[in-house]
């Protein structure tokens, strides 16, 4: 592995030097791979914007006859907002206004993968003080819990009905991903806790049992929900998740519909069927950008515990995994026993339960994320279920949503955080009512 590495969205981590010095041919727009671009902004279905019209496929090849930059001006639409009832979609329009304003993805940065890799360097990170806690769960292993108290709010100054946000990080995140930093940020501004639920294994605790995590298995986040309630059982109590933790968000959100004590939700650039989404990762640019690394960084993060799976797992076997469905195949899927690869990866996907979601969940998603192929995304699903809000933005790539001239300080995945949670704080009665 070169020594030289840069940060990488999708893990929050940090990528080889070979995969930035790949990534300058992906600022160009992306003929080979996408094969279309996204052409239709928010359409009205009887009065709201619940359905959008249908994707108009248009190939690279004719796109590229009208000169060089005759697609950026396909960057530049509304997003899509797709909902299953009036009532989400005029509470949207009138208290999270962002998702149906322009996108402008910044100008010399709009290709999926060019915002996906760069956003790390550019965005920046928000100093953050956090208040460490270990709690422990059945069986007997330990989740590190990262807090930010906000003691110093004035808007919520009584600490037991200050809101709390719950913030679930990516693939191998952790309280230090600046996307985190940023929505922690925001929230000190509106008077919010957070608390951030690393994973287990991955914060520098110990591992004290032979156990890890994936987007499947929720009884971890299940045991940190109730445990956050429990400590501030009158405070307004929401959770974001970003890629894997808005995964494992949704996969807990299905099984549980209305009973949670989550008042609403919001998830960003997941991956929707598992299955579409390791085979674009398997594509050779984005495995080379992207999918050899993250599986190294995942045989990096067990390996520190090997000695804690040596008797069920092969672990030689494992760190000789050459992506990510290779690592699931011999590593995760062993772990929480699930008879075959193809088992897990259909139990992993949130697409087959959003239909049983109960509390109001927004989602964003980029429609040129190579982590989350648009024809995966279940728009057909959402229409269905009057609490879930799909908003489909044309460009962004993966935890990306750059925006602006010199997109340092603020994203547009930031801005739909921060009116979504506002909204549903100040607001969410009125949702409740309808």
């Amino acid at each position: 592995m070169p020594a030289t590495t840069a940060a990488s969205s999708a893990g929050g981590h940090m990528v080889p030097q070979i995969a930035l010095d790949a990534a300058r041919g992906a600022l160009r727009p992306d003929v080979s791979s996408a094969g279309f671009w996204l052409s239709s902004g928010v359409s009205r279905v009887a009065g709201w914007e619940t359905a959008p019209r249908p994707l108009r496929l248009r190939s690279a090849e004719s796109s590229l006859c009208s000169g060089p930059f005759a697609d950026l001006r396909l960057c530049l639409q509304k997003p899509q907002l797709v909902t299953g009832g009036e009532s989400f979609s005029r509470f949207l329009q009138e208290h999270c206004p962002v998702v149906t304003e322009t996108y402008y993805p910044t100008v010399w940065c709009w290709e999926s993968r060019g915002q996906t890799l760069l956003r790390p360097f550019i965005t920046a990170k928000p100093p953050v003080q956090y208040r460490n806690e270990l709690i422990k769960t059945a069986d007997g292993g330990q989740i590190s819990l990262d807090w930010f108290d906000n003691d110093s709010s004035t808007r919520y100054t009584d600490a037991s009905t200050r809101p709390t946000i719950l913030l679930l990080p990516g693939l191998t995140g952790t309280s230090k991903e600046s996307y985190i930093l940023h929505m922690i940020h925001l929230s000190e501004h509106l008077g919010y806790r957070c608390v951030v639920f690393n994973n287990r294994g991955v914060a520098g605790e110990n591992l004290l049992t032979p156990r890890t995590y994936c987007c499947a298995n929720t009884e971890d986040l299940e045991t940190v929900i109730h445990h956050v309630h429990s400590l501030f059982p009158s405070a307004p109590f929401l959770a974001a998740g970003v890629s894997m933790g808005g995964m494992l968000l949704l996969n807990y959100l299905g099984r549980t519909g209305a009973q949670t004590p989550l008042m609403a939700a919001a998830t960003f650039s997941v991956g929707w069927n598992t299955f579409a989404c390791s085979e674009s990762l398997e594509k050779p640019l984005n495995w080379l950008l992207f999918n050899y690394y993250l599986t190294t960084c995942l045989q990096s993060s067990v390996n520190k515990h090997r000695h804690m799976f040596v008797k069920q797992i092969d672990m030689d076997h494992v760190m000789k995994a050459k992506s990510i469905r290779e690592f699931d195949k011999r590593f995760t899927s062993v772990m929480f026993g699930y008879r075959t690869i193809d088992d897990y990866y259909t139990d992993a996907s949130p697409s087959r339960r959003l239909n049983s979601v109960g509390i109001p969940v927004l989602c964003l998603n980029s429609a040129d994320d190579v982590f989350s192929p648009s024809h995966a995304i279940p728009v057909e699903t959402a229409k269905q279920n009057p609490n879930v809000a799909l908003v489909l933005t044309s460009h962004g790539g993966h935890i990306g949503f750059l925006e602006g001239l010199w997109p340092r300080q603020c994203t547009y995945m930031d801005r739909v955080f921060k009116q979504f949670v506002q909204a549903m704080v100040e607001h969410g009665h009125e949702l409740a009512r309808t």
